[in-house]
């Protein structure tokens, strides 16, 4: 899962088993040019491509499966998206919660290989 997204990840924070990540949806992200045409939504894969990037960025090393993503509520062009993720004991799987200004957005559990 690699180059879907055009909006940079900043890690905002690390602190034992938790990392929280932002990424602002730029409204000229060329993931809206066909995601509907005069109603842009924020693909979902994009959303757990968020959480992917988000988890690789703290050494995670290859993802082995999406577990689970169940999606809220949609995301539009312009909004500032959160991730928290929590990593298990053995640092392979990671349960995220994305949200906005108004609340969750996705929930993801994400599974990687060493």
């Amino acid at each position: 899962m690699t180059g879907y997204l055009a909006s940079p990840v900043e890690v905002l924070e690390r602190s034992g088993a938790t990392v929280v990540a932002r990424m602002a949806v730029a409204p000229d992200d060329p993931v809206f040019a066909g995601h509907f045409p005069g109603f842009p939504i924020f693909p979902g894969m994009a959303v757990v491509e968020f959480a992917h990037r988000a988890a690789t960025a703290t050494g995670a090393v290859r993802l082995a499966a999406v577990e689970s993503a169940r999606f809220v509520r949609p995301t539009f062009p312009g909004t500032t998206l959160t991730v928290r993720l929590t990593w298990d004991d053995a640092g392979r799987r990671c349960a995220a919660v994305v949200s906005d200004d108004d609340g969750v957005v996705a929930r993801i559990k994400l599974r990687y290989e060493a």
